[in-house]
């Protein structure tokens, strides 16, 4: 699924609510040494949903 981003201040905010995102996740799970793959399918997700749904 290609996943772009109109600019270098839409991937920083996407990669900002990756963080908040994870934190939780990882809250839950513990720590999570994979995080740059679990950040990657979440940030693709986020893309993928309609756009009134983000």
């Amino acid at each position: 699924m290609p996943t772009t981003y109109d600019s270098v201040a839409d991937l920083a905010a996407a990669l900002r609510r990756a963080e908040a995102a994870h934190g939780r996740h990882e809250q839950e799970t513990g720590p999570d040494p994979d995080w740059p793959a679990w950040y990657a399918q979440y940030m693709a997700d986020e893309q993928a949903k309609p756009e009134a749904s983000r």
